[in-house]
């Protein structure tokens, strides 16, 4: 067996290997949650990619950009005389959303045995470096290249940054597991209140004397600058060792709260009921939550209109109150940000106490009752409740994330839960492109067929609610993994073989390692990903005033 020195590493291997990255005494669990932070919330701003959408489609001015008004598609991949239309260069945002699941699911198994710090070098490499490819692509009027580097390339960092802290954090806080990836997933939804206003401030600093946004340096410069922080992230994770838990805590086996002290291998997990059910649960609980969120600008002025503002009829309003319209409706999309990734480390904390299950039983049942009561408040004109609700919702959406690893750790056990977790984000994927495209289908079809634009969204909301109803009967169906699908004492420990575990710390470092002080230098990492966090809270609460 190798020894563990002092410095909290394996004295062998090479710096990306997982040797390197047991921890040893003197290390301290509370640092890996600012690791996590480090890699999500720079991948984070895959929600904040919208600023780019409106700018992209105004690189080309003259009398060139307007001679393609009708092109196809295809023919937008590669030209270099027409301004890209904004339903064009959006589709970004779902090749970066599906590729998430793809990869996350496609390399899940292989992040296990490869550990944190190099499956997080990885991502850092394929975010970052899709950002600068994007870039290129931007610069040289190439739509393809754009789908290319932030689309695909950058939709494989998303999946490996996304599902690269999960494991390792369940394994340092079996007592609290909940809290702890609601940590990490918390950063992902805070990204985007980060990235976007860094993104709007430099692509006014790089305009061009033309007045062109300069979208492809912002690219490029966000690109590096992401790489830079993820592999710092990257390369501070430490992993537990074999056999090592927290003083004082020893595990309780409890059949009634479905947790099990026993694992389930990959191959095995995504084929078990419990699986699809959850998979089920993730995949209605987001598709309701992304409808909304896709839509919430839109709907509140539709639904509202000039009472946003005070008054009862639009057709009365000057154009400053319609500016304040409009910013009153950016302002609930900046409370979005906020209380969609607040309420992925809330929900997740509470799902320590009451559970899972109950957890999602608490979704469902909530969002319900908001979806069906919202239409009325629209009817009746009560703006400032109708956003309480869309809030309430967005907490729910995020939480669903956050509590969903700890879900799959109880169920399947610890070993694998980074590649089930993998897998399982394919549900994520599937309700990226349901959500958005039935809410915007349905209220298209109704404004068609002559409804009231204050009137289009009811129909959407009840079929939502609809859905929330689906998985409220999936999540009751959950039941503890059958006995016949967990690995043997010999699979196991072949498996932990394979992870580079049976021999990566004696069982004497597992009793001594992570108790160290957490000392100045824990002061300061917290302090490097929170006070990016606080601002970006700060950003998005001054853009929510508009609303009040």
């Amino acid at each position: 067996m190798s020894s563990v020195p002092a410095n909290g590493m394996s004295a062998s291997g090479g710096w990306l290997d997982k040797e390197r990255t047991v921890a040893g005494p003197g290390f301290n669990r509370w640092l890996v949650p600012t690791c996590a932070l480090a890699i999500h919330l720079c991948i984070g701003m895959a929600y904040g990619f919208s600023v780019f959408w409106l700018p992209m489609s105004k690189l080309l001015s003259g009398t060139d950009a307007t001679l393609c008004v009708n092109q196809s598609l295809m023919a937008e991949l590669f030209t270099t005389q027409c301004n890209w239309s904004v339903p064009a260069v959006s589709l970004t945002f779902t090749l970066f959303i599906v590729m998430l699941g793809v990869s996350a699911a496609l390399w899940g198994g292989w992040l296990e045995h490869a550990g944190p710090r190099k499956a997080g070098f990885i991502a850092a490499l394929c975010w970052g470096g899709g950002m600068v490819v994007g870039g290129v692509g931007v610069a040289t009027h190439q739509l393809w290249l754009l789908w290319l580097g932030c689309g695909i390339l950058g939709g494989v960092g998303q999946g490996l940054g996304y599902i690269t802290p999960v494991s390792t954090l369940i394994k340092w806080f079996p007592d609290r597991r909940g809290m702890a990836t609601g940590f990490a997933i918390m950063g992902y939804g805070g990204g985007a209140m980060i990235g976007a206003p860094i993104a709007v401030a430099l692509m006014g600093h790089f305009k061009s004397d033309a007045g062109v946004p300069g979208v492809a340096t912002t690219l490029m410069v966000m690109g590096v600058l992401y790489f830079v922080v993820m592999s710092i992230g990257a390369f501070g994770f430490r992993i537990a060792p074999q056999g090592w838990l927290p003083d004082g805590w020893t595990p309780s086996a409890n059949a009634k709260a479905m947790i099990t002290n026993r694992h389930v291998h990959l191959d095995k997990a995504w084929k078990t009921p419990q699986f699809w059910l959850i998979w089920a649960v993730l995949c209605l609980n987001v598709t309701a939550g992304i409808g909304v969120i896709s839509m919430a600008s839109p709907m509140l002025q539709e639904v509202f209109g000039a009472k946003l503002i005070g008054v009862d009829s639009v057709a009365t309003v000057t154009p400053a109150q319609k500016a304040a319209i409009v910013a009153a409706a950016a302002g609930l999309v900046g409370l979005i940000s906020l209380f969609n990734s607040l309420g992925r480390l809330f929900w997740a904390s509470v799902s320590d106490h009451i559970g899972r299950k109950n957890t999602y039983y608490t979704f469902f049942v909530l969002g319900i009752v908001l979806y069906t009561l919202m239409p009325t408040l629209g009817h009746h004109g009560l703006a400032a409740l109708f956003v309480v609700f869309v809030c309430a919702i967005l907490t729910m959406y995020g939480g669903g994330f956050a509590t969903v690893p700890a879900y799959l750790a109880d169920m399947f056990g610890t070993q694998m839960v980074g590649a089930i977790h993998g897998r399982l984000l394919t549900a994520w994927s599937a309700a990226g492109v349901i959500g958005p495209v039935l809410i915007a289908n349905i209220r298209q079809t109704q404004l068609d067929a002559g409804l009231a634009s204050n009137l289009a969204y009811d129909r959407t909301l009840y079929i939502l609610a609809g859905l929330l109803f689906v998985g409220l009967i999936c999540n009751f169906l959950v039941r503890p993994v059958d006995d016949r699908h967990f690995m043997t004492d010999a699979e196991l420990a072949a498996e932990r073989g394979k992870s580079h575990e049976a021999t990566t710390a004696s069982t004497a470092a597992a009793s001594t390692a992570a108790r160290g002080s957490f000392g100045i230098g824990g002061v300061l990492a917290w302090l490097a990903v929170g006070l990016p966090f606080l601002t970006g809270v700060w950003i998005a609460i001054g853009k929510a005033a508009a609303l009040f």
